[in-house]
């Protein structure tokens, strides 16, 4: 429920911080004094469309802010969590607006910034806003679906049509994706052969370019290559003139020394430490030079080689990864061609399984609609006779629909809601026959055979109570407090019939303060509430006897509660 709301620079408001309980609760006052801004304000927290116009005169920004507590487990909260604007165990949600006459208009869910959108998504399952003039809930198409699923309790039912249906279609699209992808390679399919078969001839190895480029410049330098192996071969070992003839040289004189001055003994070992690698060299350059010789046929067959595999890589995306991939890539193209008439056969089962369990469930779902609806239609019709509607008619219309959009989201059936607001008139789209005050009783009907079954925690009217008085607005008073023990009823009213029996009255009244215009919202107490009963009754002149029928309205209400 909606547990405070504070508005500052909205309209007329400058100023406002009210708490709300549950329950059946109304806002009154005179015309113009901003009770409607009340709801403006709730709308536009939970996603509303934002202007300027809404800035209270001379100031820069308006800013809303709400609370509303909701119980443990509610899809809302779930809904929350899973966009990270809610963490587990929390239940409570801080929403706050400001509106700005630069335009750069602020958003917070619980603290965090966010886009409008998500608080439009939010809105539909936290409020349902009510108006005189505004019945879309009422008069959308789909919200008549709703209704009747919600009142036939189908929602479950509805969920398994619906994963059965996207099951359906995920598969549809599959074999539609697969046929047209073996389409194109039926088309393609010789040209695809052929190069797997150049790429199968060609034998591609990976790495093998890189392998051939050394090797090449081995065997277009090949007697140059010997011709310095020799001379380094040389200079490791000639006889006296050699590395390591000198080396073993220097050790004979360093052996000498060594026997005069002990300090000298490391430098004979750095001399023999320089001789093993050199060794080990002269060993290398020796068996280089022997596998060193010209070859010319195998410096031929490289470059040819190496050549085709240019020829490749070029054709087919740049490297000789690139071709290896291609060849993989075509490998299983044409494997799926040759199998493609058995995986399309699969593919089409599937498709005609799912299809077969989506169409009986949508049946299942058919058929109950039909049933729930003439029960909806017989409990509408009792209500409305209870609101002094008793010679209109009602109906729940439930079509099942035929051709390409026979099956959607939300089974195969389309709902309206049928009306006659006088006797011998037809049946029509309720949009199109209802007045304001038939509109109001109409979806106070609803909202009271679905109140248990309607997960949205607050409900709004403004004013839907236009048009009707009298013994009409006493029995609109009572199902309004009948819907207050399912929902948080917030009403906006000019009836006392219907003011009398809130849980909760509170009373919208403005004055002038140096020259500008204030509202101030406040919580009447007994007394002063059967004050304002009574304004609503006798008008300017309040008289003991109004006062007194205040009295006992209100009074009548407690003796039934």
């Amino acid at each position: 429920m909606l547990t405070e709301l504070r508005i500052a620079n909205f309209g007329v408001i400058e100023q406002l911080s009210v708490r709300f309980s549950s329950g059946f609760i109304v806002f009154t006052g005179e015309t113009g004094a901003g009770k409607s801004l009340l709801i403006d304000a709730v709308t536009l927290l939970v996603g509303g469309r934002a202007s300027s116009d809404h800035i209270r005169a001379q100031a820069d920004e308006a800013e809303l802010e709400a609370v509303f507590v909701l119980s443990c487990g509610h899809p809302i909260l779930h809904m929350l969590q899973s966009k990270e604007f809610a963490r587990a165990g929390e239940t409570d949600i801080l929403i706050r607006r400001v509106i700005s006459r630069t335009g750069r208009n602020r958003t917070y869910l619980n603290g965090n910034l966010c886009p409008v959108h998500v608080l439009e998504d939010l809105g539909g399952a936290l409020v349902d806003v009510h108006g005189q003039h505004e019945q879309q809930s009422l008069l959308s198409p789909s919200a008549q679906l709703d209704s009747l699923d919600d009142f036939g309790r189908l929602r479950s039912l509805r969920k398994d049509y619906l994963d059965s249906y996207d099951i359906w279609r995920a598969r549809a699209s599959e074999l539609a994706t697969v046929t047209a992808q073996i389409a194109q390679r039926r088309e393609r399919e010789d040209l695809l052969r052929f190069q797997f078969q150049e790429l199968a001839e060609a034998e591609v190895a990976a790495d093998e370019d890189a392998r051939l480029e050394q090797e090449r410049p081995r065997l277009m330098h090949s007697q140059q290559l010997g011709e310095l192996s020799d001379q380094l071969h040389e200079l490791l070992y000639a006889d006296d003139q050699g590395i390591l003839s000198l080396l073993a040289s220097a050790r004979k004189v360093l052996a000498k020394m060594d026997v005069v001055d002990a300090t000298i003994a490391g430098w004979r070992r750095i001399v023999d430490d320089a001789a093993i690698p050199l060794r080990d060299l002269a060993d290398q350059v020796r068996h280089y030079r022997d596998r060193i010789e010209a070859n010319p046929a195998r410096l031929m067959e490289i470059e040819q080689r190496l050549d085709r595999l240019h020829r490749l890589m070029k054709k087919y995306g740049g490297s000789l990864d690139a071709v290896l991939a291609w060849q993989e890539s075509l490998r299983i193209q044409l494997s799926q061609l040759d199998t493609a008439e058995s995986q399309l056969q699969t593919l089409a089962r599937a498709v005609e399984d799912a299809a077969h369990r989506a169409r009986d469930l949508a049946g299942q779902l058919s058929r109950k609609r039909q049933e729930a609806a003439k029960k909806l239609t017989v409990q509408v019709t009792k209500e409305l006779a209870a609101l002094r509607m008793d010679r209109t008619r009602f109906a729940v219309e439930v079509s099942s629909l035929s051709g390409e959009t026979a099956y959607g989201q939300t089974g195969q059936n389309a709902v309206e809601f049928l009306f006659s607001a006088n006797p011998g008139e037809p049946l029509k789209p309720l949009a199109r026959v209802g007045s304001g005050g038939e509109l109001s009783r109409i979806m106070l009907a609803l909202k009271t055979i679905l109140a248990e079954s309607d997960q949205v925690p607050v409900l709004i009217f403004d004013e839907v109570d236009a048009g009707v008085g009298g013994a009409v607005a006493e029995v609109m008073g009572a199902r309004l407090r009948d819907l207050g023990r399912h929902h948080q009823v917030l009403c906006v009213t000019h009836l006392p019939q219907v003011a009398s029996q809130a849980h909760a009255h509170y009373l919208v009244e403005k004055e002038v303060r140096q020259g500008r215009t204030i509202t101030q919202v406040r919580l009447l107490k007994p007394k002063e509430r059967e004050q304002e009963v009574a304004r609503m009754l006798a008008g300017v002149t309040i008289t003991k006897r109004a006062r007194a029928a205040a009295a006992e309205m209100i009074g009548n209400v407690k003796g039934r509660t």
